[in-house]
C-alpha cells in the first residue's frame, strides 16, 4: 500500500495541495503510541482485569460495555459493535479522514511525521507556536516591569526558565515579528496568536502580558496564557480554541508534573499559573492548574492517568469554596480518592510560598479534608437546619448526592450524613439497586467457551487455520460459523473478531488444550450427525449401515483418543 494522500483545498485561491505521509513514518507512529493513552485522552477509562472499560462514546449507555485492550492495542464495544485501533478511534471521535487522524495523533504525542511531499497543518502551526515562544522568552529579559513583577511574586530565575515564562509586547510588534520571521499569518491565526478584526485587519490576541506557555500532556506546545501588567480588566486570558488547544481538557504544568504524579500517586489541582510555578519551586512537583475554568468532566480522563489521589488546593474565599465543592462532588461521584485544602485568610499557595511559608503549606497538604466529608459538610452549611423546610431541602440534596455514590461508599457515609442533619440513618433508606452487568455478546456456557477458545486461538495464531480446515468445516462451529468464516477470509479487523479478542472470559488455548477442544468439537458434530442418520428412514439400509459403522466404530473413537480425523465430506444425509 502506498503513502496515504491528503487533499487540502484553499477555495480562496483554488489551489490543491497534495500531501503525502510516508508509510514508514505511519508505522513508526503506531509503534510508539499506546491505545490506553489515546482513548484515555478522550474518555475516562477504568481498569477491569487486564483491560480497561468505559461507557461507550459512540452510543448512549449507563453500564460500561466499551473495552480497551492494551495487549491487543484495540478497542471494542459489546453494545454497538464499534471497534478498531488508536487511529480508528480518533477518526470516529473527531470525524476525520485516515491521514487527518494520523496527523492528529502525531500532534497529540509530539511525533514528527515524515512527508514525501507537502507538509502537515499541525506541523506548520507547531512551527509558528515554537518560534513565537522563543521570541516571548527573549522579550521578558528586555522588560524590567514584567521581570520585576515575577521576582516580587517570589518566582525564581530557575522557575522562569523551567516554565518558559515570557512576555508579549504590543500588537504592532507581534505583527512585525511574524512578518519579519516569514511566519505565515494564516497559520499564526490558526495557532491563536493573532485574530482578524471585522475590517480585515490582523491583530495580536495577547498584548503587554506575561506569557505562560501551555503544553499538551506529551509536552507539545499548544497555546499560551497571558497575565496583564497594565491593569487590564481581564487579569488572565488564554489562547482561543484551536486544532491543538482545548482548555477544557488541558491542565497547566501537567507535562512537567506527570512523572512525579505517576511516581507518588498524588496530584494537586490549584487555581492559577503562578500557584503551579510556586508549588513546583517549593518542591511540590505534582501540582497542576485548570486554565481559567472550573474543573470539568472533560478533565477526568487526564486526572485518571496513573490513578493518583486528587487534592484540591483552592483559596478559602467564597469563590474558592464554591469551586472546591463543585469539583469535590464531581470527583467523588466519579470514584476518585483525595481531599480538599482551603488556604486561610484569603491567601493563595503562591503568596504563602513566596513569604517563606512552604512548611505551613506542607502541613495543610498533610491534613486535607477527604472529598466526601467535605461535600457533606459544605452542603449542610448552605441550609438553616432550624427551619424545617430548609432542613427537608438539605436532606433531599444530601440524599441525591449519596445516591450518586457506589453502594458500599454510600452506606459508609450515611451515618455521617444523618449526624450532620440530625436525623435517623434509616431515613436515607437503601435506594440503590444491584448494578446489572452488561450483557456480553458471547454466551458463557462451557461448550461455547471451548468453541470460542478455539476461534480466539486461531485469531492469535492464523497459521493454524489451514490445519483446522483439513478436519472441520463451518457447520461444526454453529452458532459461531460466521466468526469462523471471517477467520478463513482473513477479516481479522472485523468488530465481532475484535470483540472476541478483548473478551477476557475466553482464554487462548495452549497446543494440547487446542487439540483436545477441537477433537471434542468435531466429535460432537459427528455424534449429532449419527443421531440424524439413525432417525432418517429415507436413507437406504445399506448406506445407513455403512455410515453408522463408519462414524461409530472409526471416526468417533479416533477423535476420543485425541486423533484429528480428516473431514469426511461425503458423510451426508
Amino acid at each position: 500500500m502506498g503513502p496515504f494522500l491528503k487533499f487540502v483545498i484553499d477555495y480562496s485561491k483554488l489551489d490543491i495541495m497534495l500531501t503525502m505521509i510516508d508509510n514508514a513514518s505511519i508505522e513508526s507512529l503506531k509503534a510508539s503510541i499506546d491505545i490506553v493513552d489515546v482513548v484515555g485522552s478522550y474518555i475516562e477509562l477504568k481498569k477491569a482485569g487486564a483491560n480497561y472499560k468505559a461507557n461507550c462514546p459512540f452510543h448512549g449507555e449507563k453500564t460500561p460495555s466499551f473495552v480497551v485492550s492494551p495487549s491487543k492495542q484495540i478497542y471494542h464495544c459489546f453494545g454497538c459493535g464499534a471497534g478498531g485501533d488508536s487511529i480508528k478511534f480518533v477518526m470516529e471521535m473527531e470525524k476525520l479522514t485516515y491521514p487527518e487522524a494520523i496527523e492528529k495523533v502525531a500532534s497529540m504525542y509530539n511525533f514528527t511525521l515524515t512527508y514525501t511531499q507537502g507538509s502537515s497543518d499541525y506541523s506548520d502551526i507547531k512551527r509558528v507556536l515554537e518560534a513565537v515562544q522563543k521570541w516571548y522568552v527573549k522579550n521578558l529579559d528586555k522588560n524590567t516591569t514584567a521581570t520585576k513583577y515575577l521576582l516580587d511574586r517570589g518566582v525564581s530565575h530557575a522557575s522562569i526558565e523551567a516554565f518558559g515564562i515570557g512576555y508579549v509586547p504590543s500588537s504592532a510588534e507581534v505583527m512585525h515579528f511574524l512578518q519579519s520571521s516569514m511566519l505565515p499569518l494564516p497559520k499564526a491565526e490558526e495557532a491563536g496568536i493573532i485574530a482578524k478584526a471585522e475590517q480585515g485587519r490582523m491583530y495580536a490576541r495577547l498584548v503587554e502580558r506575561i506569557t505562560f506557555p501551555i503544553y499538551s500532556p506529551s509536552g507539545m506546545l499548544v497555546g499560551f496564557g497571558g497575565r496583564t501588567i497594565t491593569n487590564h480588566p481581564a487579569k488572565y486570558i488564554n489562547s482561543p480554541q484551536t486544532k491543538l488547544f482545548n482548555k477544557s481538557k488541558l491542565l497547566y504544568g501537567y507535562h512537567l508534573a506527570k512523572d512525579a504524579i505517576y511516581k507518588h500517586k498524588k496530584l494537586i489541582v490549584c487555581e492559577g499559573y503562578l500557584d503551579v510555578v510556586m508549588f513546583h519551586q517549593a518542591g511540590f512537583k505534582v501540582a497542576v492548574a485548570t486554565l481559567g475554568t472550573a474543573l470539568t468532566a472533560e478533565h477526568l480522563p487526564l486526572l485518571r492517568k496513573g490513578e493518583p489521589k486528587i487534592f484540591l488546593a483552592y483559596d478559602g474565599d467564597k469563590a474558592g469554596v464554591a469551586a472546591a465543592l463543585k469539583a469535590a462532588q464531581m470527583l467523588s461521584i466519579a470514584g476518585f480518592d483525595g481531599g480538599v485544602v482551603l488556604f486561610p485568610d484569603g491567601q493563595d499557595p503562591a503568596d504563602m510560598i513566596a513569604k517563606g511559608e512552604s512548611e505551613s503549606v506542607a502541613n495543610l497538604l498533610r491534613s486535607p479534608k477527604p472529598l466526601i466529608p467535605f461535600v457533606l459538610e459544605k452542603t449542610i452549611e448552605g441550609y438553616d437546619l432550624y427551619d424545617p423546610r430548609a432542613k427537608e431541602a438539605a436532606f433531599g440534596a444530601m440524599k441525591q448526592y449519596l445516591e450518586s455514590l457506589s453502594r458500599i461508599v454510600k452506606e459508609a457515609y450515611i451515618p455521617m450524613a444523618a449526624t450532620l442533619l440530625g436525623v435517623a440513618p434509616g431515613m436515607f433508606g437503601d435506594g440503590t439497586q444491584q448494578r446489572v452487568q452488561p450483557r456480553e455478546r458471547f454466551a458463557q456456557r462451557r461448550d461455547d467457551i471451548a468453541q470460542l477458545g478455539i476461534l480466539k486461538t486461531l485469531l492469535e495464531n492464523p497459521g493454524l487455520i489451514d490445519d483446522v480446515l483439513n478436519v472441520a468445516d463451518t457447520s461444526m462451529f454453529a452458532p459461531y460459523g460466521k466468526l469462523f468464516d471471517m477467520l478463513v477470509k482473513g477479516e481479522m479487523d472485523h468488530p465481532l473478531l475484535m470483540g472476541l479478542l478483548v473478551n477476557e472470559s475466553v482464554p487462548v488455548k495452549n497446543e494440547l488444550e487446542f487439540r483436545n477442544d477441537l477433537c471434542n468439537l468435531i466429535a460432537r458434530h459427528y455424534e449429532n450427525k449419527l443421531k440424524k442418520i439413525v432417525a432418517d428412514n429415507a436413507i437406504p439400509f445399506t448406506k445407513k449401515s455403512f455410515l453408522i459403522r463408519k462414524i461409530k466404530t472409526d471416526i468417533i473413537p479416533r477423535l476420543k483418543r485425541g486423533e484429528l480425523v480428516a473431514y469426511e465430506g461425503d458423510i451426508s444425509i
